[in-house]
Order: C-alpha cells, then structure tokens, then sequence
C-alpha cells in the first residue's frame, strides 16, 4: 500500500479550529461554517462543527471539505448559542471517519466537544496510564487523551481542570473545548500553534487564524497568549495568563508556508513576511534574469519582494490548477509522477527563450522541483535559476507539521551545490535563518526545529513516521 508521506513535497497543512459564541443560536453554526471555510488550507481530510443545543451537544463530521461534509440542510439542525468547528489532516491517527473532529464524549458531569490543532509528544505515555486504568479509547487521535485527562481531573471547575491537564501534556496544542455553559480557548506555553480572538457585536470568536475571524464577520481584537486560558460564557470573556515561565516560539512555518497570506499572527502580517524574505533573498543571492515567477501559491510574496528588489519584471510562468487531486492518491509512481503536470502548467509563451528565476517557498524532498524545472526547460527557458525563501528542512517535526522520514528530505543528506545538481536548476539559493528572522523583523521567538533541530522542548529521540 503507498504511504501519502513518501509522495508529497512540501510539508503538510496542520488542522484549523474555530469557535462561536453568540447570542444568536440560528447564526452560529453558520458562522462555524464560514470560519472552517476560511482554514480549508490547513486541513482537507475531515471536517466538523459541534454545537450546544439545549442541554446537550449536537454534531456533524464526516471525510471531506467544508463544503461536501455541509449543506443548508445539515447546519439548519445545528441550533444552539455556541459552536466549535474543526479542518483536519492527519499528523496523530489515521485518515478516518472515526478521527474527524470535534470529538464529543460525555462524561459523569455532561458533555464537552473539544478541537484540537497540535500533536502531543507525550501521548504514548498518558494513554498507557489510561488504558492502565480502564478507560478504553474509541480513536487513534491525541485529542481523546485530552479529553479522558479533563474528565478525570473535573471536579466542578472546567477552569482548574483544563489547567490541571496542561501541567501533564507536552507538546504543541491550540484547544477550542465547548461544555454546556461555555467555551474555553487554550494556547500551548510556548505558543507554537497559532489561536486568536475576535468579537462580533452578538458575541465572540475564536479561531486558528485571523482570516477566519474576518470570514465569520468578526472584528480581530488580539492572539492568545502562550500558555493563556481564555474563557468566554454569558458573563463576558474572561482571561486566565499563564503562571509558566518560557519563552515564545512560535511555528516558522506559518509564516513561510501554512497560514493564508492575510492573516497576521502575533503580531505579524503573513504577507509581508513573505515578502521580507523576497526582498532579503534578492540580497543574499541576486541574478541577472528576464523574468520572475513564483511556484503558486504561497511563493507568491516572496516572488514579488525579489521581482521588485532587482528591479526585474514579475510575472505568472507557473499556472496551478485549484480543482487537481493531490498527487498522493494516484495509484503507482508513474502517474503520481504526472500529477505534477495536472496541478502545475508553463506557460510556454512567457518562458520561452527567457531566464528566469523560479520563487519556492521551501523545498522538501526535491522530487516536484526537479520536474518543474524540467517542465521549464522543456517549454523553451534558456536559464532555470531557483530561489528558495526558507532554509533547508532538515529535521523532522513532533508539533503537529507532517513531515517525512528525516531520510527523505532533501537538506538533510545533501549540500545546496549537492540539491541544484539533482533538480538540474542553473543556479540554487535558500535564505540564509538570518535572512528569514530579518524578514519577519524579530531576533527570536520561533521554533525552527524542522530547520535548524533545536526543539523547544523534549522530543521521542526517534524521527517522525518511525524512523
């Protein structure tokens, strides 16, 4: 059976989660929708909205995208004023059905939907002692972990045992968790996955990226902080900051891959980061070129910001089509291979005769850059010269990114000379870690393990996917 994570190259979009509370039940699964709609980046697997009705919760998840798990018909059952929502892809657990999110369970005191964007490095750990103690699991997903921690430590406050559960789990987590009465955000200490708040004039939101927060109508008002516990019911929004003491680190890959170029995550444009690295590229490596394009869509800022530097014309060389399978499901290796083809076409007209630089934002195995170069060539360029706006991947990642067998990625076996010669590019540069801190315009406060292999905290001293 073909394994997706030898097919892919780029790293994996994470999950999305959202959250709504309102005063207006009719609207809010509604909105959940819109919210989810808005993250369909950071997950295509399974989608799912859980909402409180009456005195329960109410829910629907399935395999798919927002918009074939949904229908007017399916949200028009899920009334209630408060809502959580849920885009996956799998990084603990397999692709099923019976993994999809929000997870609901009840336990002695009611019911709780929890969604979760993250993985945990300590899972093994706590589901032994579980399991230890009787309690049979339903899922493969870390988030039934959670969810079986909080039961046991909920003795009448959902607040002290939320917080009594974020002393035992380790790892990367941004939790939006409904109960009957209200909905709890929470944020990992080092702030490595990304939670944000809105607000609406009938109440608040919550969601992993501020693009969603405009999707569901809502004003940004500010990203939760490392390690904060935010809390919102009919009294209002309540803030719990974190009694933990450590340092920020953010993702460095929501900036150069993951989140949608419109959001701003803390504090930070999506966009102009992009576009920082474009520019700082241009200064670490320029070349003398007729024209500038970028692999779409993500390379896109970072495209313009080195167009724009150099003072050379931009342009679409590369034309992605939206509605392509992935090239992980085909079949067998030749047809995969042809995958490229269908999501990627040059424009032979633009190319022809031309030397371009071609604009990545990462590079991860180096199979799909080596046939987009030669797709490049073969349309008539007379000079292939590739940029890449991010340092080499070459450590695997345990805070919930997919990433391969540390042995398949490119960067760490091979030199940057080593990686022009096998995808066959006429000259190759990758940002330089200063040159990416400089364009976000910060010293410090990411985690760039997957590039640099200092993690944040402990990690299973194996690589990712059983190496």
């Amino acid at each position: 059976m073909y394994d997706k994570y030898f097919g892919e190259d780029k790293l994996h979009e994470e999950c999305g989660v959202v959250g709504v509370y309102s005063s207006k039940p009719e609207i809010v699964s509604q909105l959940a929708y819109y919210g989810l709609f808005a993250l369909q980046h950071r997950g295509q697997e399974s989608a799912g909205i859980a909402v409180r009705c009456g005195g329960g919760i109410e829910y629907h998840k399935d395999m798919g995208l927002v918009a074939e798990v949904f229908d007017d018909k399916i949200l028009g059952k899920l009334v209630g004023g408060m809502a959580t929502g849920h885009v996956r892809y799998s990084t603990t657990g397999e692709s099923l059905k019976m993994n999809a999110q929000p997870l609901v369970v009840k336990y002695r005191k009611g019911s709780l939907a929890i969604s979760h964007n993250g993985n945990l490095t300590n899972t093994e750990a706590l589901k032994d002692m579980l399991e230890d103690s009787g309690v049979i699991f339903q899922t493969s997903i870390d988030t039934e972990v959670i969810a079986n921690l909080i039961a046991r430590n909920f003795k009448g406050d959902m607040v002290k045992a939320v917080k009594n559960i974020m002393e035992v789990i380790k790892g990367a987590f941004a939790l939006v968790i409904m109960t009957e009465n209200e909905l709890i955000g929470i944020r990992d200490a080092f702030g490595l996955r990304p939670l944000c708040i809105g607000k609406r004039e009938d109440g608040y939101l919550l969601a992993s990226e501020s693009c969603a927060i405009s999707a569901m109508g809502g004003e940004f008002i500010r990203d939760v902080e490392p390690g904060e516990i935010v809390v919102i019911n009919d009294d209002g929004i309540t803030s719990i900051p974190s009694d933990m003491f450590v340092r920020k680190k953010s993702c460095i890959f929501e900036f150069i891959y993951f989140a949608r170029p419109d959001s701003n995550i803390d504090g930070l444009n999506v966009y102009q980061t992009r576009y920082n690295s474009g520019v700082e590229l241009a200064k670490e490596s320029p070349v003398e070129a007729d024209l500038v394009f970028s692999v779409p869509d993500s390379g896109t800022p970072a495209a313009i910001g080195y167009a724009q530097q150099l003072g050379i014309p931009y342009g679409l060389g590369l034309i992605k089509n939206r509605y392509a399978k992935r090239t992980f499901i085909e079949p067998n290796q030749a047809l995969r291979e042809e995958g490229v083809k269908i999501k990627l076409s040059v424009l032979s007209e633009i190319v022809k005769d031309k030397r371009v630089v071609m604009i990545d934002d990462s590079i991860v195995r180096g199979t799909t850059s080596k046939r987009i170069v030669q797709m490049i060539k073969d349309a008539g360029a007379k000079e292939v010269h590739v940029r890449v706006a991010s340092p080499p991947v070459k450590y695997s990642c345990f805070f919930g990114i997919d990433t391969p067998f540390r042995r398949f990625l490119i960067g760490a076996s091979k030199s940057e000379s080593e990686i022009q010669h096998f995808i066959d590019a006429d000259s190759l540069h990758y940002l330089s870690p200063q040159g990416l801190l400089r364009a976000t315009g910060l010293e410090n406060g990411f985690c760039m393990a997957c590039l640099d292999g200092d993690y944040p905290m402990a990690v299973p001293n194996y690589d990712v996917k059983g190496e």
